[in-house]
């Protein structure tokens, strides 16, 4: 039941995710450093995009090329200002990393607006406890059932009284299998556009038993389809 979608000649067709049975061994030693330097990364991209939408500082000083960030089709001139809730712009980053030939991790991408894929690794890590019980008894392999707690308490942090929410496009988007686990594994209500609508600058869900305000949002839904005004 583990599926992707994808559009192939304007069809929507969804797939089986692929499982490899055998892991590619990341040891404590090496993953410590990448998870240093994952931190420090995020940090720093959270403070670029609280400068960019702020005081612009980084322009000013001539270390980011004025056009490199007005020219860039992710700036969003209706965020100019907007501080979110505690500073976090960037609250579920998504780093893709490879591993080179000469042995060195290397970042290829920083997935910041809608990060996807953090459901697949978690099922199929429960797939492998199921298959080789034994491999988790007599290794210490690093635990990962906790990242809907995790998820939930991200959500919590930011959250200005209400509930939590995950936003989805709906079914026929290509991670909706995903945005429908992760609502569950955190607790949230799993939401597409016609159920939420904004008033007097306050978000609220559509429920059936009365509409409910919202405190937090996942948002898995692209900049580009949401409308500027709310």
């Amino acid at each position: 039941g583990v599926k992707f979608g994808i559009y192939k000649n304007g069809e929507f067709h969804e797939r089986l995710f692929p499982f490899d049975a055998i892991p590619r061994i990341i040891t404590a030693q090496e993953w410590s450093g990448l998870e240093r330097g994952l931190i420090q990364r995020v940090n720093a991209l959270n403070l670029f995009l609280k400068d960019v939408y702020g005081e612009k500082r980084i322009i000013k000083d001539g270390v980011v090329p004025e056009d490199f960030v007005y020219r860039s089709p992710g700036y969003l001139p209706q965020c100019e200002g907007i501080l979110p809730v505690k500073g976090v712009y960037s609250h579920i980053s998504g780093i893709d990393l490879v591993k080179g030939k000469d042995g060195v991790w290397y970042i290829l991408e920083d997935n910041l607006r809608i990060p996807s894929g953090a459901s697949y690794p978690y099922i199929a890590r429960a797939l492998c406890r199921r298959c080789s019980p034994e491999t988790f008894r007599h290794n210490g392999v690093l635990d990962n059932r906790n990242y809907g707690d995790l998820l939930r308490r991200t959500m919590d942090s930011v959250n200005t009284g209400g509930i939590n929410v995950v936003f989805t496009p709906g079914r026929y988007n290509a991670a909706y299998f995903e945005h429908s686990y992760l609502a569950e594994m955190s607790g949230s209500v799993l939401a597409e556009a016609g159920d939420l609508y904004v008033r007097d600058s306050t978000l609220y869900y559509r429920a059936t038993e009365g509409d409910q305000r919202v405190g937090a949002i996942y948002r898995r839904v692209s900049d580009e389809y949401m409308d500027p005004l709310t």
